[in-house]
């Protein structure tokens, strides 16, 4: 497709000024507030002992796969709702609407089920032969945790449609009041009744069927163009299920890939010792945060990129992939700093020990500063191409990326040259900078805009 040279009229934006903030801003806190509620929870189990935060930093990796393998088959489902909002459709919106719910809620019950009754195998089979006290603890909060994957499943799907409709603010407010709950109950559990790794995970549980309780009953109400009410009244349609597995499927399978990656190098770092796993636990939980307002800024991009697609204002998607990309260079470059900043105090309060303190200073601060150079165009952009369907292209080279330069360099860098954990983001880094100018490459051709979804 030949590029557009004219300016873009920005009184036709589809979006304006007052409309991205209205649409962004509840995305980065809500994705900011999270993290944050995942560091005080990691902070919380970590003052139990090594072995407890050890434990728990496992079975998360394992657990982020799935809530990453959910989030997206539900954005390629608001992808397609987005684009049929774009077109004024809201009857075919609200119809793929009922199937995405039904589809996640089928996949959700599916995952639980062979977590709970393979979870020793699991965790044997990735994890290897770490500390036994490390392994039981694992046990129990993989147990309770895998319990909550059908209500995270239907908060994903729900909270995607608000989404969709260009209404961030309710996900956010229903996610922060019960992060805060949980957090209250973490208090409770770990230090009132001294429960460990299994009050952590009850009070996780807790949260997580409020929340999706409390989405479920805001969907239904009227007054909003995605209304879903009549659940025993719904049936598979096979046809508008596989277009919107179409999307969804190379996404959760390029978050998946992601996952398994992470879980090989976990495996790696696994048999370093439990302070090389407790600095690389905490740094991981950093490194998320500095980067998770940014991810807010993506996935709004995917509600205003799939809308100007279903509008057939092409031009428009070019315009908004470039702002947002440039406003999410500025918040990674703030954040980096701030969490950098904030490191050595949170290392403190979170009582880790010396070693493994020490050790995650050393890796943040090489984070802050390779980060702000390649993350953003490695990130943001792709989720616009995305939002437009060229998602087998981001699928291909993201696997491809991860398993070449990310693990496979980890992995020889720790198990043949004797590197610590910082193998892990000397092969991230690696990651990034290809992603970010295969991508780059990717989204001046213009081929993303080729595709039809809808």
């Amino acid at each position: 497709m030949r590029k557009q040279k004219q300016k873009i009229d920005e009184s036709k934006l589809l979006f304006s000024n007052h409309d991205l903030k209205v649409l962004l801003i509840p995305l980065m806190v809500e994705q900011l507030l999270n993290s944050l509620m995942g560091t005080v929870d990691s902070m919380m189990v970590s003052n139990v002992g090594s072995a407890a935060i050890s434990a728990v930093s496992l079975v998360d990796s394992i657990n982020v796969l799935v809530i990453q393998v959910f989030t997206a088959l539900t954005a390629g489902g608001a992808i397609i709702c987005s684009q049929y909002l774009g077109r004024k459709d809201v009857k075919a919106c609200n119809k793929a609407a009922r199937q995405v719910l039904l589809a996640m809620l089928v996949i959700s019950v599916g995952l639980m089920a062979v977590c709970i009754v393979f979870r020793y195998p699991l965790l044997r089979l990735i994890f290897g032969n770490v500390e036994q006290d490390v392994m039981d603890n694992s046990q129990i909060y993989f147990l309770i945790t895998a319990i909550s994957f059908p209500f995270i499943g239907l908060f994903d799907a729900n909270a995607a449609f608000f989404r969709a409709e260009g209404n961030s603010k309710l996900p956010m407010t229903i996610s922060a009041l019960c992060n805060l709950a949980n957090i209250a109950g973490n208090a409770v559990l770990i230090f009132g009744f001294h429960m460990g790794v299994a009050g952590a995970a009850i009070s996780t549980l807790v949260s997580r069927i409020l929340m999706s309780i409390i989405m479920i009953c805001r969907q239904r109400v009227p007054k909003q163009e995605i209304v879903i009410r009549d659940y025993f009244g719904i049936r598979p349609d096979m046809k508008l299920i596989l277009i919107i597995l179409s999307v969804g499927i190379p996404s959760g399978i390029e978050n998946g890939m992601f996952q398994f990656g992470k879980l090989a190098i976990q495996s790696t770092v696994s048999t370093l010792g439990t302070t090389a796993i407790a600095a690389q636990a905490m740094t991981i939980i950093l490194e998320n945060l500095n980067g998770i307002a940014a991810i807010g800024i993506g996935i709004g991009l995917m509600t205003i990129v799939g809308q100007c697609i279903g509008a057939g204002e092409k031009d428009q998607a070019v315009y908004y992939i470039k702002k947002l990309a440039v406003i999410s260079e500025f918040v990674v470059i703030g954040c980096c700093l701030l969490i950098w900043a904030l490191t050595k105090p949170i290392t403190m309060i979170a009582g880790m020990e010396p070693a493994s303190a020490d050790m995650c200073f050393y890796m943040m601060t090489v984070i802050t500063i390779v980060k702000p150079i390649v993350w953003v165009p490695a990130f943001i952009p792709p989720y616009g191409l995305r939002a437009a369907g060229d998602v087998k292209f981001s699928m291909i080279l993201s696997t491809c990326s991860m398993w070449i330069f990310r693990v496979s360099l980890c992995i020889y860098l720790c198990r043949v040259q004797g590197f610590g954990p910082i193998a892990v983001w000397i092969g991230m880094f690696t990651d990034w900078t290809v992603r970010s100018i295969v991508f780059t490459i990717r989204f001046h051709r213009r081929k993303w805009l080729e595709h039809k979804v809808v």
